[in-house]
Order: structure tokens, then C-alpha cells, then sequence
């Protein structure tokens, strides 16, 4: 079908602009600015009076836990509920059971997709110490990058000999994503903080986290991988900074076109710091861990000053059970959040005073530029017509009766939003609209420019 949305305020490319947009077999046809004249003809019209139009978001960072952990996540639930939050496109981690560390492995990925996904996809190859074989036959075309684990989190995927590493930075055919924390300091907090537990001396509670996984933890790792970069010429994307110390890190007056060594942060890491332990307790356990007020202010500058490339959900589903234990050392680091990413980062951009058009750009522009996409993350006449609208008149309560994860809870429960999705398009296909679905389409394997 084909529509014709009108009376929108487009945001796109760093300009906000009241215009008509006509959508024709899943592509942006005509972009029609007031007072031009243009009426399709075979169109569905879609009144967006009020609201705003944006490009889907492009998630580069989730966690859908299929195959092997299927109980908390797959492909379909976590799809929905990201066409729901206005991702119409994701990149999946390997962490996963099997771990994706094979060709084979990661072509049952997509088949999987293509018959599942409501939004577009794409699959990292996960690196270990010893698949470089494996890694060497990636087609950068089809594939988003290489997902490199620098500290150990959920699946144990670390690489942590320095051969296999420098290697890897060598040789990759297409960007490194990175999980950057220091192994060794973190092994050594964590005995310590767990022989204070075992004598009683301590709570094992959930504020122990950024004592155990700290700031010297991410910098140390996040210098290592910088300069193996540099000293290489490795496309590097650091994904969820959480500390002011690795955002000098980087360097915000290269180009972003030419630019190899970037950095992703989370939501959580804008919204929340380590004082809400306390009332959140293990709800907002993740990896790295959250820090310090300091560290939050520090990553709220660093979004308006250009260290930060991306925003990106690290969605990572665990049950209830998983999650809510008695002891630091047995509750799941992760939690669902990609429904209300965006809503939560529109609200706040707003309160700290940048425009929507800087959400655009981290959410939507800066990841098909950093990944090369074919084609998606602008609105552009000719590109492919993953859209979002957005009414930022509302008052949304985010209960966890309202998430479509499967795991059926999430941390912002009770929490009011300003922002909400009403309608998403993915490849030109109206998937979700008002809180119904339309699931007779399936999105599309993303496609990369080497």
C-alpha cells in the first residue's frame, strides 16, 4: 500500500520543517513542502497534524537472546516491541546459545529474521580466541561488524590474549564493536567484595556493581582498544561508555564521515546514576555499570559536545527470577528497555536542552553513517521508508503491564513520559499504529557499503 502522510514537522538532517511526505512501494517518493502541489493518487492519507515525523531509529545494540534463551526474549517479541518504541532497525549480538562465532552459525540468524522480524536486522559475528578463520570470511556488505568482548559479561565471550587481539584489529573485514572493561581489575573486586560478603561485613547488594566493575575498569580497557585502532586503522565503535574518563578518549573534530574510533552510550547511563541503586536495586544491574552523578553529567556534555557518536538501547532481557535474587553474585546484569528508548531520550533531550534534531542525529543519521547503511536512517527521496511518527503532547504512565517484552517487566515502570510512537513504518509497511500491530510484513537484512 501507499501513503501519504500529511501536515507533518519533518526533522531531518539538522532542519525541522512542516511538509507532506508520499510513500510508493516501500520508498520515499516525494517529500512536498508547504506550498508545493502534489496529491497521489491510490494513497492512504495519514493526518499527522501536530506530530513529528522522523527516520526509524537504528538500534545498534541488542540483545534478543535467540537461539538458546528463548524463554526471556526471541526474535519476534523483541522486534515487536522495538517497531513499538520506533526501532526500525536493529543489530543483534552474538552472545547467544549456541554463540554466533561461525558463518553457519550466523546465516541461521537471518534465515530466522527473515521469517520472524517485524523490523529490519542485521547480526554481528561474535570474535573469540580462536575463530579468526571464521571472522576473516565476513562479507562487510551483509554483516553490521564484529561484536569484541574486552571484559566478560552474559555468555563469556572475552578475548583476552593480546595476539589474537592485535590480529583481529588487522584483519577484520568491517567495524569492530566493543565491550570495553578490564578483566583482571574486575576479577579482583569481585573477590574482594565477595569475601567482605561471605564475613558479613558488607550487604551483597546491588550497589556494589560500580565498586566492582569501576571507571579504572572501562578506561584502561577503552585506551587499550583506542590505541590498538589507531595503531592498526580498525574501524573501532566502543559501545556503552558509562564514564567521563573514556569520552577524552576520543576525538569530536574528526569529521563524522571520517572518522574510525567512535563511542556509543545507553539511556541508562543518561538517566540514571549509582545513588539509584538504592530505590532500583538489581532492576538497573547492566554491564559496565552504571557510575557516579559526576560520570552522568559528564556523558550529558559529552552528547552535546560530539564525543558521543550514538545512542544505542543494549537491550538485554532476563526473566524475573534471573534478576531479582538476594546476592550481587547471582542476580543477571541487563534489562529490557528498547519500547521506551525513545520517548525516555526525547523527554530528556528536551529537559537538558538540545533539540530534537540532535536526538535524530544520534538515534537515527549517526548510526547508518558509522555502519554505512544502504539507504536508511534519512528521510531522502529515494531512500527506503523506515519512518516514525512522534506526539510529544502526551502523558504516557510506563507500566509493566504495557511492554510487550517477553519477559514482561521493565525498570521504568511508574514512570511518565511526554513522548509517544503512534505510528511506525518499515520499509514502507504501517507495522504498528496506536498500539495495534500490522503484521503481515517482515523487515528486511540491512545492506552495508564496504
Amino acid at each position: 500500500m501507499n501513503y501519504y502522510i500529511k501536515n507533518a514537522i519533518i526533522v531531518n538532517e539538522g532542519e525541522t520543517f512542516n511538509a507532506h511526505l508520499f510513500i510508493k512501494a516501500g520508498i520515499i517518493a516525494k517529500i512536498v513542502r508547504d506550498g508545493d502541489c502534489f496529491e497521489p493518487e491510490n494513497a492512504q492519507v495519514i493526518d499527522a497534524r501536530g506530530k513529528y515525523l522522523i527516520p526509524g531509529v537504528i538500534d545498534e545494540h541488542v540483545h534478543f537472546r535467540e537461539p538458546g534463551m528463548t524463554a526471556k526474549a526471541d526474535i519476534y517479541s523483541e522486534s515487536r516491541a522495538a517497531v513499538a518504541g520506533g526501532v526500525t532497525s536493529y543489530m543483534e549480538m552474538p552472545n547467544t546459545v549456541p554463540q554466533t562465532t561461525t558463518q553457519a552459525l550466523l546465516q541461521e540468524k537471518f534465515d530466522h529474521a527473515a521469517e520472524k522480524s517485524l523490523a529490519n536486522y542485521s547480526f554481528y559475528i561474535g570474535a573469540t580466541n580462536d575463530n579468526l578463520d571464521e571472522i576473516v570470511k565476513t562479507d562487510p556488505t551483509n554483516v553490521c561488524g564484529v561484536k569484541l568482548f574486552m571484559g566478560s559479561s552474559t555468555g563469556n565471550m572475552l578475548v583476552d590474549k593480546d595476539s589474537v587481539l592485535e590480529t583481529l584489529f588487522k584483519e577484520s573485514p568491517c567495524l569492530i564493536a566493543a565491550h570495553c572493561e578490564d578483566e583482571d581489575i574486575i576479577k579482583h573486586n569481585t573477590q574482594h567484595y565477595k569475601e567482605l560478603a561471605d564475613k558479613h561485613e558488607i550487604m551483597p547488594d546491588a550497589t556494589l556493581h560500580p565498586l566492582i566493575r569501576t571507571e579504572e575498569a572501562c578506561y584502561r580497557s577503552t585506551k587499550k582498544a583506542v590505541n590498538m585502532a589507531k595503531k592498526t586503522g580498525a574501524r573501532l565503535h566502543v559501545m556503552h561508555i558509562s564514564t567521563r574518563a573514556e569520552l577524552l578518549l576520543f576525538d569530536p573534530r574528526i569529521p563524522l564521515k571520517e572518522r574510525k574510533i567512535t563511542a556509543e552510550t545507553c539511556p541508562h547511563y543518561l538517566l540514571f546514576d549509582d545513588r539509584d541503586y538504592v530505590r532500583y536495586g538489581f532492576a538497573i544491574k547492566c554491564n559496565p555499570a552504571i557510575k557516579s552523578a559526576h560520570d552522568k553529567r559528564a556523558l550529558w556534555r559529552g552528547v552535546m559536545d560530539g564525543y558521543i557518536d550514538t545512542i544505542g538501547s543494549d537491550h538485554a532481557p532476563h526473566l524475573r527470577e534471573e534478576k531479582f535474587t538476594d546476592s550481587y553474585f547471582t542476580a543477571k546484569s541487563g534489562f529490557p528497555s528498547i519500547q521506551y528508548n525513545l520517548p525516555l531520550m526525547a523527554d530528556n533531550f528536551k529537559r537538558n536542552g538540545l533539540a530534537i534534531t540532535d536526538l535524530v542525529a544520534l538515534m537515527c543519521h549517526n548510526p547508518a553513517l558509522l555502519y554505512r547503511i544502504d539507504r536508511r536512517g534519512f528521510i531522502r527521496e529515494g531512500y527506503h521508508a523506515d519512518l516514525v511518527l512522534l506526539d510529544t503532547n502526551v502523558n504516557d504512565l510506563i507500566t509493566n503491564e504495557k511492554v510487550y517484552y517477553k519477559c514482561g517487566w521493565t525498570p521504568y515502570d511508574g514512570t511518565t513520559v511526554r513522548t509517544q510512537v503512534t505510528h511506525t513504518f518499515v520499509n514502507g509497511n504501517l507495522v504498528y499504529e496506536n498500539g495495534q500491530f500490522h503484521e503481515e510484513s517482515r523487515g528486511k537484512k540491512l545492506k552495508f557499503q564496504a
